[in-house]
């Protein structure tokens, strides 16, 4: 029997954002293909009514290749209306104690994973002239310290969406990075507790240059995390974004996000003392000089 909805797959739908997507989406009449790599068995697909859950671990080739067989066996010559790349990972520590297989990790999900992934449904995107949106921060605007892994990876993505939108619009293919600023999730707690565990692994020289300033700066933006928007208005603009008859290039959405946004139009300085207030990090040449933590 042909399925006449229209056809999105939605990656990170197994929590958060992802799960809140795939629930505004049926609401919204899609079929949604939702792609969790919590699902054991990549060859199980499971087929709920309008909704086909899939194993989609956007690091993992072979997953890959079987959505990507298993959606265009589905949808044939109608092709794929959307892609929603919301899987991804934070991380938080300074970037002088950053391991490079920790920044490889970061990287390897929320870029290198979304971009494989991408690249493999655009051909059936392009069939549908569809749309691919991107799930960025607004942390690609404004930094944040102790965020710079999970910062720079959503600024690799804020750049490969631009650079995408202008490469498939000869095709009619619309690229949407949608730009959350606070959204309360499940995840804030689990920051929580990754925190306190890269907190306890800094060395007694690590501790020293960046222990309080590390523990201050990050309890003060999950706490504004805890006080952000539901997943559910990030979804809502997911789904926006897909359906728009005129859809913008960015979206932003979530508590404080115009307000964040305005910010970072200011002067770096300026950006850079608001934050210093904001999060209560030391002025600039007040603490004196130690040796480095690989010392």
């Amino acid at each position: 029997m042909v399925c006449d909805l229209p056809h999105v797959l939605i990656t990170g739908a197994g929590s958060g954002i992802g799960e809140a997507t795939v629930a505004a989406a049926l609401d919204a009449g899609f079929h949604v293909f939702a792609g969790d790599r919590g699902v054991r068995d990549a060859s199980a697909v499971a087929n709920d009514g309008s909704r086909t859950r899939l194993r989609v671990d956007v690091t993992n080739s072979d997953d890959i290749e079987l959505a990507a067989k298993v959606i265009g066996q589905h949808v044939g010559d109608r092709g794929l209306n959307g892609l929603a790349n919301i899987a991804g990972i934070g991380m938080a520590a300074p970037l002088e104690v950053a391991d490079s297989e920790s920044l490889r990790r970061i990287f390897e999900i929320n870029v290198i994973g979304q971009m494989a992934l991408t690249r493999a449904m655009t051909p059936l995107i392009r069939i549908a002239a569809g749309r691919i949106i991107f799930v960025g921060s607004i942390g690609d605007r404004l930094t944040v310290p102790f965020a710079g892994p999970l910062t720079a990876s959503k600024a690799a993505i804020a750049s490969l969406s631009d650079t995408l939108r202008q490469e498939l619009a000869p095709w009619g293919i619309r690229v949407i990075l949608v730009e959350p600023a606070s959204i309360h999730t499940a995840a804030v707690d689990a920051m929580r507790a990754d925190v306190q565990r890269a907190s306890d692994a800094f060395s007694v020289t690590q501790a020293q240059l960046y222990g309080d300033s590390f523990r201050e700066v990050l309890s003060k933006f999950l706490e504004r995390e805890e006080h952000g928007s539901p997943p559910a208005v990030a979804a809502e603009t997911i789904v926006k974004a897909l359906t728009d008859s005129r859809p913008k290039p960015r979206y932003l959405t979530g508590e404080g996000a115009t307000r964040l946004a305005l910010l970072a139009k200011f002067p770096l300085q300026a950006q850079d003392a608001a934050k210093r207030r904001i999060f209560g990090l030391p002025r600039p040449r007040s603490v004196e000089d130690r040796d480095g933590p690989n010392r």
